[in-house]
């Protein structure tokens, strides 16, 4: 039925619980997940300005990038003690567009996301990831009710 799940994920308690969920249902059905997150893009300037104020052994932490990595390491913990096969893909840009392309990249046969919690400058009341991911993904779509 799935051999390949995708769920998006931004660290936030409700996207926590869709990857539960998107756990569960890979293991149920013996699926790979794709855990995706994105970061925004940040100027250099400002990189340089936070490492300046972050403690010196947390330097090398300090990147939107390093940060999803870390939450994405996070969230693979959940599927690697569910004995789920996962892979984490962290891409720079809009949300939406990061699920859609690991989807499509990935031959995606579901992709899960939460209904609310998602984060970003083009968060609505309804949250515009699932509602852009549920228009416009290449295969079926489960959006879990978070809230």
């Amino acid at each position: 039925m799935f051999s390949s799940i995708v769920v998006g994920t931004d660290g936030s308690k409700t996207a926590s619980q869709a990857v539960r969920e998107a756990v569960d249902m890979a293991k149920a059905v013996g699926a790979t997940l794709e855990l995706v997150s994105a970061y925004a893009p940040v100027s250099e300037q400002r990189l340089r300005a936070e490492k300046r104020r972050a403690p010196s052994d947390m330097q090398q932490v300090v990147s939107p990038r390093r940060e999803t990595e870390m939450l994405l390491s996070d969230a693979a913990d959940i599927a690697r003690e569910a004995n789920v096969e996962v892979n984490v893909h962290a891409r720079q840009g809009d949300p939406s567009d990061a699920i859609l392309d690991v989807a499509e990249e990935r031959s995606a046969d579901l992709v899960i996301v939460g209904n609310k919690g998602m984060t970003g400058a083009k968060r609505f009341m309804l949250g515009s990831v699932p509602n852009r991911v549920s228009h416009h993904a290449p295969c079926s779509v489960l959006i879990v009710r978070t809230t």
